[in-house]
């Protein structure tokens, strides 16, 4: 029978429709409108045949005993719409309902299922102006866009093929005024020298570059994936004008103290004081279970873990594995999106180990979500909306992936309103044999697993990288991810599998940069395949496929003779699995479409981090913050508990599923009443064939008021704070190991680098201390908005 396309609408039947009447609710309390009556609606429009639609429709569309559905009277059903708002996804973008349908009827049928969906409200007792104001709540031009409730819906697929690669010619003659143009007409993450070094590169090469050849250095180059600012070099100048700046300046002796002593010649960095107290205790003979490796991702630490089977103990070789990732730019103008792949990015890094997550943190950052919607700043979206939305994102997300979120909390501050701050966590184990570390060979094939590659995310790694305007959530709209959890589970389910992970020489998760990042960092001489790459829909340039960072997809180095038996084992979890690169051994990064030469350049220039960085820093005096001596009592505390940070998140936390895995030791809130919150997330490392008897436990400290007040004793206290709530819950101090988030304003003067500087010192005091080193982090130097700057931020 020939398909046609159907249109179906399913809602609540009035008794169960909660999510019509909580909307109806936060419409009138956020807006001031008090609509008359609002019913939210779900729309198929599916091409199918009349015989699947007749034997899926109770079972697949609708739950009839709570939903009512309208198929063949629709046409009725819409012209009693009173007001009506069409909402969809924008093309490009994961919708899970969409692909959650069409998974569902390819268990019943065989044909090629099409379908788009949409949320349809229908509203009266408002006027035009009020319907106008609810449109620009209900829609994020970033992720949905407004769809008309009454036209037929086009299903087809019209995107041209463009196989453009456009050749900057003249690129090479343009002097520095010209290369200052180029920056800003391409709207690159790279400095003017940055383009310098690439001018003088293809000047050697005898040739111009071409599009994708230039937005991959801007990618590999970004302070996301370079870590450009951490790794700039400094020359620091100290007003010691008070007993606190004699501490900080007696910490910075200290810090020269121990590169003389490990004989580091490389320059002052913000990078190498974040790692100096690890390379001290390798040399001590203090930090022997690191696991060091090129490949590690993720913080990653040799344990052994305590198993019963069969009624005996035994003690076996795990990695252990942790990892903080922010998504503070995608959340600020996608809350959902946002949040979700941050989430579904930490997963990413030590499930790339070969790890299984079993338990995440979420510590976030934000303005006061009180704050009435007609004050939000332009080019912002609400505080409440971005706070609401984005706890949703995060929280769905580790339902769906199956990872229970331990620790919930949220920070208040005025600062986040430049932009928010959205940090997870997560901790990962696998038993140590299952984990190969072996440096590719010319010949290896690299395998492209999980999702198809689409036009979201383009320029994450760069945008992430930038401060923002008013402008920003309309032109950075593109480089939000959208987090695909169902398929992320998926390759959780296959690493976890022994004879799939012991097949993988190595491997590197899809985050910023997409293809050119995640295969080309995994050799120095490969060749990809674009035209293999498996996409979302047809008509992406060459860029596009090369720098897209659609998720949720694995790179994954394979021996040839492995391939045949990798492919079937992903097979089997419902995984696509393709062949779209190779080693070759000729030193360079190439990549092809059919038979056309895309990208061509030698792995000693990409691998370069671009013009030198030199900076001189003004550390800005300090003193002890008057809030710390400050012996009001009464008073003091009244204003203590009446800050917004001391009241109850208990409803945000309850969106979280904290049981899933059935590996959790402590609930979010304890006590006779279970209203008391813990300070700890704890979880028995999981096992397949025993009893885990071994916890891992993890937390957190940091108080902006604190780091805002004094920077120095914000990065002393975090530590002392995560360090204080591991050992109240009974951790041994000894095998501490510490990951640092840090978040502050661009650097844009010699006075702002201090902050982190100063952060970075009285962390390296504190943890030097305890013997209880930072072995990774994460850095963003974006948290400006025009004239507002975040907090100065460093998590322990």
């Amino acid at each position: 029978m020939k398909n046609n396309i159907k249109r179906i609408y399913v809602c609540k039947k009035d008794e169960f429709d909660h999510d019509s009447k909580a909307l109806r609710e936060e419409i009138k309390s956020s807006l001031g409108i008090d609509a008359l009556s609002l019913k939210k609606y779900r729309r198929y429009d599916v091409e199918i045949s009349d015989k699947t639609l007749e034997e899926t429709i109770s079972n697949v569309f609708y739950e009839p005993p709570v939903e009512e559905i309208y198929c063949e009277d629709y046409k009725r059903l819409e012209e009693s719409f009173y007001k009506t708002i069409g909402v969809e996804y924008q093309a490009g973008q994961f919708d899970n309902r969409e692909d959650g349908l069409i998974q569902t009827l390819a268990l019943f049928t065989d044909e090629k299922i099409k379908a788009k969906v949409a949320e349809i409200y229908d509203i009266e007792g408002i006027s035009d102006d009020e319907l106008k104001k609810i449109k620009e709540f209900l829609i994020n031009p970033v992720d949905s866009h407004e769809v008309d409730v009454f036209e037929k819906t086009d299903l087809k697929d019209d995107a041209k093929e463009n196989h453009e690669n456009l050749i900057y010619n003249g690129f090479n003659n343009l002097d520095e005024n010209g290369l200052k143009n180029f920056v800003e007409e391409k709207s690159l993450a790279m400095s003017k020298e940055d383009l310098k070094v690439l001018q003088d590169y293809f000047k050697s090469e005898n040739r111009d570059p071409n599009e994708t050849e230039v937005a991959i250095i801007d990618t590999y180059w970004s302070d996301h994936c370079r870590h450009t600012t951490f790794n700039t070099e400094l020359d620091i100048d100290f007003d010691v004008v008070t007993e606190l700046d004699r501490e900080i300046k007696r910490a910075f002796d200290s810090y020269m103290d121990m590169r003389k002593e490990l004989d580091i010649k490389k320059p002052i960095t913000l990078m190498s004081l974040g790692t100096i107290l690890s390379k001290e205790l390798r040399k001590n003979g203090k930090l022997e279970d690191l696991e060091v490796s090129s490949e590690i991702n993720a913080c990653s630490v040799k344990i052994k873990a305590k198993v019963e089977v069969d009624g005996k103990e035994e003690l076996r070789d795990y990695l252990l594995m942790f990892k903080n990732e922010t998504h503070n730019h995608p959340t600020e103008i996608e809350p959902v999106g946002g949040a979700s792949t941050c989430l579904g990015g930490a997963i990413r890094d030590p499930l790339s180990g070969r790890s299984y997550v079993y338990q995440a943190m979420r510590v976030t950052g934000a303005g006061d979500p009180f704050t009435p919607i007609e004050k939000t700043l332009e080019g912002k979206l609400p505080q409440k909306k971005i706070v609401t939305e984005a706890a949703l994102g995060y929280a769905s997300y580790g339902n769906q992936v199956g990872v229970a979120t331990g620790l919930v909390d949220e920070v208040y501050h005025s600062g986040y309103v430049a932009k928010r701050m959205e940090t997870g966590a997560v901790i990962a184990a696998t038993p140590l044999e299952n984990v190969k570390r072996i440096e590719p060979i010319e010949g290896d094939v690299i395998i492209l697993l999980g999702g198809k590659t689409g036009r979201d995310g383009i320029g994450g790694a760069t945008g992430s990288s930038k401060s923002h305007n008013v402008s920003s959530i309309e032109t950075e709209s593109a480089q939000v991810q959208k987090g695909n959890a169902p398929e992320e589970r998926k390759i959780q389910r296959l690493f976890r599998n022994p004879d799939a992970a012991k097949l993988i020489k190595k491997c590197n998760d899809f985050g910023a940069g997409g293809v050119s990042v995640a295969i080309g960092e995994l050799a120095d001489s490969i060749e990809v395949k674009l035209d293999k790459v498996p996409l979302k829909y047809s008509g992406l340039k060459p860029r596009e496929i090369a720098i897209s960072e659609s998720q949720e997809r694995m790179a994954v180095v394979i021996d040839k003779e492995d391939v045949e038996k990798f492919i079937k084992l992903a097979d089997k979890e419902n995984l696509e699995s393709t062949e779209v690169a190779k080693v070759t051994g000729d030193g360079r990064l190439k990549m092809y479409y059919e038979d056309e030469l895309i990208c061509d350049m030698s792995y000693d220039f990409v691998n370069q981090t671009g013009a030198k960085r030199e900076e001189k820093v003004e550390v800005v005096s300090e003193d002890f913050p008057e809030f710390l001596t400050n012996k009001d009592g009464v008073e003091d505390l009244e204003k203590y508990l009446s800050d917004l940070n001391i009241t109850s998140k208990k409803n945000m936390v309850e969106i979280f599923d904290s049981s899933v895995g059935a590996s959790t030791v402590l609930q979010p809130f304890g006590g006779k009443k279970q209203n008391t919150p813990s300070q700890v997330m704890a979880a028995l490392i999981p096992t397949d064939d025993g009893n885990s008897k071994t916890a891992s436990v993890m937390s957190y400290g940091f108080n902006p008021k604190l780091s805002e007040e004094s920077q120095y004793l914000g990065g002393y206290y975090a530590v002392i704070e995560s360090i204080a709530k591991l050992i109240a819950a009974g951790a041994p101090l000894t095998g501490i190991r510490l990951s640092f988030q840090e978040f502050y304003e661009k650097m844009d003067n010699k006075k702002s680098w201090s902050k982190p500087l100063k952060s970075l010192l009285g962390a390296l005091t504190a943890s030097r201390y305890f013997d209880a080193p930072p072995i990774g982090g994460k850095d963003s130097m974006s948290g400006t908005f025009e004239d507002i700057n975040v907090a100065p931020t460093l998590i322990s």
